[in-house]
């Protein structure tokens, strides 16, 4: 099975390859204007257009930080876009049992964001079968470190990675830490599109998958 994972589009949509899974690891809408109004627009328009036209058997999704209409008003996100969301739930695709979350460890006042106990609370909910975590924020000590060298990563989250050995752990929110890294049995990657400065930078990171 082919995967085609990427995270932290913000506004942009890039050529997805041909693949039998597309994974969307959050901060999906444009940050040059977070109003509701304008993520449903964008939610509605560029968005559906670039599900429908994406040459994927199946698309599965979660929401970051960035994504303030998930949060606040779910039910002004458009109906029946071509994904299956996850906001802390499983969902089994093509034999893989997938579970998406799109919380990240505090900083700020953006969407989908907590203190590590809440986190560790949240985590704690993955269930031991899981093959994908597809989650919007890093495990601490992979792809976690920002711009000015801090670690911006959840330690509980890369506990339950090495509690659940999950096959793949997607992640993007910081930008700057893009590639990949193994972890036991599980590999572990920063998909983010866009780099630090929000300019489109990373093309979709393809898996292989039994």
């Amino acid at each position: 099975m082919k995967i085609a994972a990427i995270s932290d589009l913000h506004g942009f949509l890039p050529v997805i390859p041909p693949c039998d899974l597309l994974l969307v690891g959050g901060d999906i809408c444009p940050v040059s204007n977070h109003s509701l109004k304008a993520q449903r627009e964008f939610l509605d328009g560029p968005f559906r257009r670039w599900l429908e036209n994406a040459p994927a058997k199946q698309i599965v999704g979660i929401a970051g930080n960035h994504d303030f209409i998930f949060q606040e008003e779910p039910s002004r996100v458009p109906p029946a876009l071509r994904w299956t969301y996850l906001e802390d739930e499983i969902a089994e695709i093509n034999g893989l049992r997938i579970w998406g979350s799109p919380w990240s460890v505090l900083f700020g006042s953006w969407a989908f964001m907590e203190r590590e106990p809440a986190l560790a609370r949240r985590w704690a909910a993955i269930p031991q079968d899981t093959d994908i975590l597809l989650v919007h924020g890093p495990p601490i000590g992979y792809g976690d470190r920002n711009i000015i060298n801090q670690q911006c990563g959840s330690p509980a989250l890369l506990e339950t990675i090495e509690r659940v050995n999950p096959k793949l752990c997607i992640f993007g929110h910081i930008h700057e830490a893009h590639g990949r890294w193994t972890f036991g049995e599980s590999q572990l990657a920063n998909v983010s599109h866009v780099n630090e400065r929000y300019h489109p930078t990373h093309e979709a990171e393809i898996f292989e998958s039994e």
